[in-house]
């Protein structure tokens, strides 16, 4: 370990600053472009010590949790806390714009649509039983350490009011001092919990854990690796006045705001489609919506989020009809010709983008696509295949749903 002065030149893309050296960069995280910090330094890797000049873009921290004057900070579910609002998203706008850069693309991409404290309504917690307490919280940066949060200013009110809760079946489930993994959904009826990599519970301790969740007020289920353990009362969210009931630990979009400026923009680039594929479609985020508009197909690969699409499809009056498929697309694109039906086809792949279904996509007529993506750099590589093809790129809009991080959701429009 080494300690010496840098300044820092740029923000990387995880939001690390960047300085140079004679060994080449190094990565410093919680330092602002312009900023003179001393570090303590290993290999490409720098720690600040203290801050010389600061930059005008520093703020002070929300969150006790995330460090002392947003330096260094020790809760790991946060990397970007200590900067202004502005450049902030300017940053996270600029990460897209880069990312199509990349591939050669050069469409104008329009402000970012911002997030705000308190919206998170899906969080997943880091967890740990100690032979004194039951840790609930989220990994120091680089660390298995776990910092157990007494607030959280990102997620909303209804999760941190319930933390106690949250302990207590978190504590009522840990077999051993092994972490693991606590995922909490603020539903309309409740919180959904879902805990993974618990190794199996004996009888006993399952009637435990079932008492701890029944004794409890505001929990709607809770789940063990997939399997519904209790349910007091049927979980439910909204997608655009449909009420479904995801499964136990099902994708949900993380915060309600980010969804209704997503669909928003799918339902407005649909029109007055009569015929829709929704691929990745989840249980139906945008596959409900649309089917106001006209009938929709909806591909998944997850039998049980496509089993609650269905239902809440079939149990909602003045919905177009809506099909479900269930099929893994990376294994299984659909092909070029199965695309001849359909007016509008969108698709919101995981971070590994959506790249061989693409290929077909992009020898289609489809004469409308809306990509949604949470990797500007898998979604830049997509883009640019269906450009390729024939389509020309009408709209790039960035979402911010990760507040005070480098992930940054985006939704572009396409025509042929």
């Amino acid at each position: 370990m080494s300690t010496e002065t840098v300044t820092i030149e740029k923000l990387g893309a995880q939001g690390d600053g960047i300085a140079s050296s004679a060994g080449g960069p190094v990565y410093v995280p919680f330092s602002l472009p312009g900023e003179t910090v001393a570090i303590a330094r290993v290999k490409s890797q720098g720690t600040i010590m203290s801050i010389t000049t600061p930059s005008p873009d520093r703020q002070e921290p929300l969150c006790r949790h995330f460090g002392p004057d947003g330096v260094n900070g020790t809760c790991g579910g946060c990397t970007l806390q200590h900067m202004a609002d502005a450049p902030y998203r300017a940053f996270k706008r600029q990460l897209v714009i880069d990312a199509l850069k990349s591939k050669g693309l050069t469409s104008e991409v329009g402000e970012i649509v911002p997030a705000r404290p308190g919206e998170r309504r899906r969080v997943v917690f880091a967890a740990r039983k100690t032979e004194k307490d039951m840790l609930v919280g989220f990994n120091q940066a680089e660390s298995h350490h776990i910092v157990a949060i007494e607030e959280c200013p990102i997620s909303s009110a209804g999760i941190i009011a319930r933390l106690p809760a949250i302990r207590a079946i978190a504590a009522s489930l840990a077999t051993s001092a092994e972490p693991f993994r606590v995922a909490v959904l603020e539903t309309l009826s409740g919180l959904d919990i879902s805990v993974d990599e618990v190794k199996k519970l004996s009888d006993p301790q399952r009637r435990k854990a079932i008492e701890t969740a029944l004794s409890l007020r505001g929990i709607a289920r809770v789940s063990l690796n997939g399997e519904i353990l209790v349910e007091p009362s049927k979980p439910m969210v909204e997608f655009g006045g449909v009420q479904v009931s995801p499964p136990p630990g099902g994708f949900t979009q993380a915060t309600k705001p980010a969804e209704e400026a997503m669909a928003e923009l799918v339902i407005a680039h649909a029109g007055k489609a009569k015929r829709i594929a929704d691929l990745f479609a989840g249980s139906g985020t945008f596959s409900l919506r649309l089917a106001r508009i006209g009938r929709v197909h909806a591909v998944e690969a997850e039998a049980k989020a496509l089993a609650a699409l269905d239902h809440a499809a079939r149990n909602t009056q003045g919905l177009k009809p809506v099909t479900v498929e269930k099929r893994d697309l990376f294994r299984r694109p659909l092909m070029t010709q199965e695309f001849k039906p359909y007016d509008v086809v969108v698709f919101d792949p995981p971070r590994a983008g959506a790249e061989f279904q693409c290929q077909e996509l992009a020898r289609s007529a489809v004469k409308k696509i809306v990509a949604v993506s949470c990797n500007p750099l898998t979604l830049a590589r997509d883009l640019a295949i269906l450009v390729e093809g024939g389509y020309r790129i009408t709209q790039v809009t960035p979402i911010d749903q990760f507040l005070w991080t480098s992930h940054v959701e985006v939704v572009a429009t396409l025509e042929k």
